[in-house]
């Protein structure tokens, strides 16, 4: 039997490959952890999903000023364009290299050994790994997990700067706010920092060649965020492709499709992700991948080859920080023949916009297409004593339940907390609870959770033999 010097070697830092180094550590294995930045936590951690909901929730905590109809709110907007965005950025960097320093200490304190370089596939089981001196160690391993993330697509035809035309990497360099910005893009980085910098003052445009932004997400949600944008002034110019992007001096102008000119003081092009697959060698280890750069993998998010893994952003939809640690998670115990190996069940998505939604299971679109017979349960934030509260008037949650068993087939919800609320239907749905338990549930009171109850006792309304009514109270 070959003699490796680990039983499994990671190829980064991120929440997926964390998650698989610290759960095959906690087997006992002998665990290397390999990353070729100067830093650990990968994109998720150092430029994406940490650092800008770290901006989103300064903008947010800011914004709220100046949406609540507060005396000063004037003032508040003035500031908010002369140092927010400097303090934002530095707060943001507070938050990386403490969620950094907590990283290495758990890495170290399951003695995973952190290894520096680029890695490369000499064969199936062997890598070389290449240092910032231009030294090369060998490495083999009984498994592999590559979790090395994915990057903004940057096509040769886009003048990227780094100052006025960005990615969604750079942009979260930005020292002043601009007076106008323009968004390449209709997803959800788009629809982030759209929401993002709208509330602050910026006069921003989103260009999108679909009908609808996030067309996949359930209707009624999709329209709220819709009429969310436009009541922050964001203009949506729908169904336009941009031809091309030239900066002229401190402005930039872009072509559409239609031959009309846009200028602008700054663009951020959010178009699709790329696999970061450059240096690995995946041919050398007899790993092939399709014409658009993505491996295939089978439910275990094994390759070709049975040792050798792929999780996180690299392996595709949904690309969330989420589901690449629980990817790392499941891939390890599979490898290493241990329990635990399959998914809990439905998983949530979360998109942090301003404000925030969230849901986990069907839409009514999907039900439809399925021939299911369900029925909705709506129940709004604002009839709730916490909506009313913090003024939350948009905001509310949506439950679709089958008509015959009951059962719970998909929770949908956008405003405050919606990210945290999910959890709720989350649960009760993985747990193979109906609708009957969130309505007999008591939540705590004032809360926005309570419209669980409220919207549950709106399905039972229409179910067969059901005696209910509104909870008196909200």
């Amino acid at each position: 039997m070959t003699e490796h010097n680990y039983d499994l070697l990671v190829i980064g830092s991120g929440p997926g490959g964390q998650s698989a180094a610290l759960q095959a550590a906690s087997l006992g294995k002998r665990v290397g952890l390999i990353e070729r930045k100067p830093y650990l936590g990968g994109v998720s951690l150092q430029t994406g999903t940490i650092p800008s909901k770290a901006l989103r929730e300064a903008a947010y905590l800011a914004s709220r000023f100046s949406s609540r109809g507060m005396r000063d709110a004037g003032q508040i907007r003035e500031q908010l364009h002369s140092g927010f965005l400097s303090e934002a950025v530095s707060r943001k960097q507070a938050v990386i290299d403490r969620h950094e320093r907590l990283l290495l200490n758990q890495l170290m304190s399951h003695e995973v050994t952190l290894l520096p370089g680029e890695a490369g596939f000499i064969d199936a089981h062997t890598l070389k790994l290449r240092n910032s001196n231009g030294e090369a160690l060998q490495l083999s391993a009984a498994v592999i997990v590559l979790a090395t993330g994915s990057r903004p697509r940057r096509p040769a035809d886009v003048p990227f700067d780094k100052e006025r035309v960005l990615d969604s990497t750079s942009i979260l360099q930005m020292r002043r706010l601009p007076q106008q910005m323009t968004i390449i893009g209709g997803g959800v980085i788009a629809c982030e920092f759209a929401t993002i910098f709208a509330p602050l003052g910026v006069a921003v445009s989103l260009v999108d060649s679909h009908d609808h932004l996030l067309a996949y997400l359930d209707e009624d949600i999709q329209q709220t965020l819709e009429q969310d944008l436009l009541d922050m002034d964001v203009q949506l110019h729908m169904q336009t492709r941009i031809q091309q992007i030239e900066r002229q001096g401190e402005r930039v102008q872009l072509e559409t499709d239609s031959g009309v000119k846009l200028e602008t003081d700054v663009v951020l092009y959010a178009l699709g992700r790329v696999p970061n697959y450059d240096g690995l060698e995946l041919h050398a280890a007899g790993i092939d991948a399709d014409d658009l750069g993505w491996v295939r993998i089978n439910e275990h998010h094994q390759t070709s080859r049975d040792h050798i893994y792929i999780i996180g952003d690299l392996a595709g939809r949904p690309s969330l920080a989420s589901t690449a640690m629980e990817q790392g998670r499941l891939a390890v115990n599979h490898a290493f023949d241990r329990d635990h190996a399959a998914p809990a069940g439905q998983l949530p998505m979360a998109i942090y916009t301003i404000p925030e939604l969230s849901y986990v299971g069907n839409t009514e679109r999907e039900l439809q297409q399925q021939g299911v017979d369900y029925v909705v349960g709506r129940a709004r934030f604002s009839e709730t004593a916490r909506g009313q509260i913090i003024g939350e008037e948009r905001g509310f949650i949506k439950l679709l339940v089958d008509r015959t068993s009951r059962a719970l087939l998909g929770v949908h919800i956008i405003g405050e907390s919606a990210s945290e609320l999910v959890h709720i239907g989350q649960m009760a749905m993985n747990c193979g609870a109906g609708v009957d338990l969130l309505a007999n549930t008591v939540y705590n009171y004032p809360t926005l959770a309570h419209c669980y109850k409220n919207a549950a006792l709106d399905c039972l309304q229409q179910l067969p033999g059901s005696r209910s009514s509104r909870g008196q109270g909200t």
